[in-house]
């Protein structure tokens, strides 16, 4: 009598494998780059061994991307068995369909659909929230007056905190488990807590949720010890 393999074990090997693939995550500024942070959280709830490559301080092109001035967004960049990829949405994207079981986006088919646009609006959009709340985690400006285009923003982000979760009964935005959204909106978590923004009481609560996170913490600590600091994103407001 004939007895089938097992078809989890052939995945989990894979898992590993994939994991343990040598990668390189290339990221500028702890302190001030939502867009690396985004990255290296989606690197790290994928369970991807990585090496970080930090970006000179001085670098041009790096200050250009912080300060909103790039035309491009070339940091984060993850290389990773023979592929180089940039752009946050695209290495989630791209961690989602290599590492089997990342969880990076919802098993559901209408769940997965509504994940990838809410990342596609947080990743396109909100540029008035970007511009009057610039990511400074070192910084606490609890006086800051926020514009009314910003306002807009910041209740649209609260919109969608609350729906997805109401939708899918958190903690996280679409479950139990976090993945890519949460990854996408953790900077404006840190924007909220840097310009003392008043939120919701879910959104609050949703935000404790984020900073708590044991990778968010690392990552606050080490930004905290950046010795360099960008004039612009430091004046007083």
């Amino acid at each position: 009598m004939s007895t089938v393999a097992s078809p989890t074990k052939p995945k989990a090997k894979a898992t590993r494998a994939t994991r343990t693939t040598p990668a390189t995550l290339t990221l500028s500024s702890k302190n001030y780059s939502s867009w690396s942070l985004r990255g290296w959280l989606m690197a790290r709830f994928a369970g991807l061994a990585f090496d970080e490559v930090m970006v000179a301080p001085d670098d041009p092109d790096a200050r250009q991307e912080i300060l909103l001035l790039a035309p491009s967004i070339r940091v984060p960049c993850l290389t990773h068995a023979g592929v180089k990829v940039w752009d946050t949405l695209a290495i989630g994207e791209y961690l989602a369909e290599t590492v089997p079981g990342s969880g990076l986006l919802p098993e559901d088919r209408v769940a997965r659909a509504h994940c990838r646009a809410i990342c596609g609006e947080m990743h396109s959009g909100f540029a008035s929230l970007r511009s009057a709340l610039p990511m400074n985690l070192k910084g606490d400006f609890p006086g800051h007056k926020v514009w009314t285009r910003a306002i807009a923003d910041i209740e649209r982000i609260t919109a969608i905190w609350n729906d997805c979760l109401t939708t899918y009964g958190g903690p996280f935005l679409f479950g139990e488990r976090r993945g890519m959204a949460d990854a996408m909106y953790a900077p404006v978590v840190t924007r909220f807590r840097t310009y003392h923004v008043k939120l919701d009481k879910a959104s609050l609560l949703y935000g404790e949720r984020i900073v708590q996170m044991p990778e968010m913490q690392e990552w606050i600590a080490a930004a905290r010890l950046e010795p360099e600091e960008i004039d612009e994103l430091d004046m007083d407001f």
